[in-house]
């Protein structure tokens, strides 16, 4: 339900800057050249020997911890999303020095080399997908200095470059393997213009090595790693421990599976509730400074993405759960490595992932994007057509053209057969492509959760959305619309894709 504004209000969106604004997801992500050249470099100069028995086993490492993970007891992750503080005390964990390193998968070289090869790519795409989104919600956000945890071979470190590769300055990579640090580093050698990158094993060693007026960051994100660590009372240590590290953005991503939305879940929560807690109490204070702006820039904390609201997940206690998609082009080293049943190995792949973005401040108010904005139903704008236009000319249709040459039937299919095997539908039309419109912050756009049912002239879509225009609280509604009723939200509805924004 839009809100009624006042007329000194600007109109933000127009019916043409909607469909830009909301597009977020991306059809397919090309790894860049430089990518693709420095992993073939650096497996050539590894033993390639058993390749593909070296990345069944990484595989069947993955599944072992999402074994551990589905043994965990529901009742601690429910504490933890339900009463934070009295699971903080019971834990003890989270003001003792405890690391990544120590409780945490750690990589040999065999599995570093399986990783590069076959999982570093996928990675990569998700990270790239997400900071894209950062970046185009936040236009004003540019990062100087990063923190990587669990850094890996560094694929997030190559897709924050992509995003933003003029306002980097000093990345500090927390990984406590040292084969995977070595692999970064050789996977770097050959590229220039690098911001000052240095190496650290555990949270511990990055505050012993940096100033403490340095250790906050601009950006934080944690990439496929908090599903590595095998306790959940140790997540909500690291993810305190980031926090504390973050001065403006942190990121976590997953993959997507039930196990990995529930860490993004749970991280979500506590660290919302973590924020509110402090802003509280610092807001109780008597000196009637702590009242100020800046005191709830920073203390407070809000969504940035993928959800519209800060209340709890409307999918907790139901049988979905929440996560996206991105298409990626196979890498050389994927296709040779990867394994597929007794059937060629398709050129692309699809890379599920969680994930969860979170600013520290008060969300901002902002118009709803329909906002003072009429929509004309397919009747009335039927009624307003030209009687002229709706003439036919017979003989320009039934003209042949004879000089014309003639196409063969195939070259109209589409180059890619297999594209009916994705999750994601493809556009049924191509657009002349505009400017990115930055989607505000504001309460007004909900997510696109799972692929829209297109049936006839009627498209159903379910949307997470906010139920408060502060953006308090939020439900999970399935949204059907219909040509007659609306035919320029139904021409945007065909093209909206699972992840994109959905205004109200």
């Amino acid at each position: 339900m839009a809100s009624v504004l006042p007329e000194t209000v600007p109109k933000l969106f127009t019916a043409e800057t909607l469909k830009s604004a909301a597009k977020q997801s991306q059809k397919i992500v090309l790894v860049p050249h430089r990518l693709r050249r420095a992993i073939k470099k650096f497996i050539q100069e590894q033993e390639k020997e058993n390749m593909k028995r070296k990345v069944l086993r990484l595989s069947q490492s993955f599944n072992e911890i999402k074994g551990a993970n589905l043994l965990m007891g529901d009742s601690v992750s429910r504490e933890l999303v339900n009463n934070p503080l009295g699971s903080m005390e019971t834990s003890k964990r989270w003001k003792i020095k405890s690391s990544y390193g120590d409780i945490g998968l750690k990589y040999m070289d065999d599995e570093t080399v399986a990783y590069v090869a076959a999982r570093m790519p996928a990675v990569y795409s998700a990270c790239y997908r997400v900071l894209k989104e950062v970046r185009r919600r936040l236009p004003d956000f540019s990062p100087s200095r990063v923190l990587d945890f669990g850094s890996g071979p560094g694929s997030a470190l190559w897709a924050l470059r992509e995003n933003w590769p003029h306002s980097l300055e000093r990345v500090n990579l927390v990984e406590p393997s040292p084969a995977m640090l070595r692999a970064s580093g050789s996977l770097l050698q050959d590229v220039k213009g690098l911001p000052r990158i240095q190496g650290y094993d555990s949270i511990q060693t990055l505050r012993q090595g940096v100033r403490k007026s340095d250790q906050e960051h601009d950006l934080v994100i944690a990439s496929y790693v908090l599903g590595e660590i095998p306790s959940v009372k140790d997540r909500i240590t690291v993810a305190r421990q980031l926090w504390d590290l973050t001065r403006d953005v942190l990121v976590l991503i997953e993959p997507g599976t039930p196990q990995g939305s529930s860490i993004i879940r749970q991280m979500r929560s506590h660290i919302l509730w973590m924020a509110k807690r402090k802003l509280r109490k610092v807001e109780n204070m008597p000196n009637a400074a702590s009242k100020d702006l800046m005191i709830r820039s920073k203390y407070g904390a809000f969504v940035v993405a993928p959800c519209a609201h800060d209340g709890p997940c409307p999918l907790e206690n139901s049988e979905k759960y929440c996560h996206f998609v991105q298409r990626l082009e196979r890498t050389s080293s994927q296709r040779a490595y990867k394994r597929s049943r007794d059937q060629p190995l398709r050129g692309f792949e699809d890379e599920k992932f969680c994930y969860v973005a979170l600013r520290r401040g008060e969300r901002p108010g902002a118009a709803w994007p329909l906002d003072g904005m009429k929509f004309e139903t397919l009747k009335e704008r039927h009624a307003k057509r030209n009687p002229e236009d709706l003439e036919i000319d017979y003989e320009d249709q039934f003209k042949f053209d004879t000089e014309a040459e003639d196409v063969p039937y195939e070259e109209y299919l589409s180059s890619d057969a297999s594209v009916t095997e994705t999750d994601t539908p493809l556009e049924e039309e191509e657009e002349v492509e505009q400017d990115d419109q930055p989607a505000d912050l504001g309460s007004g756009w909900g997510r696109i959760i799972f692929t829209p049912l297109r049936r006839g002239k009627q498209i159903t879509m379910d949307v997470c959305r906010s139920t408060a225009l502060d953006g308090s609280q939020g439900a999970f509604q399935r949204v059907v619309v219909t040509q007659s009723k609306n035919p320029t939200l139904h021409h945007q509805a065909r093209r909206s894709l699972w992840g994109d924004l959905w205004p109200f």
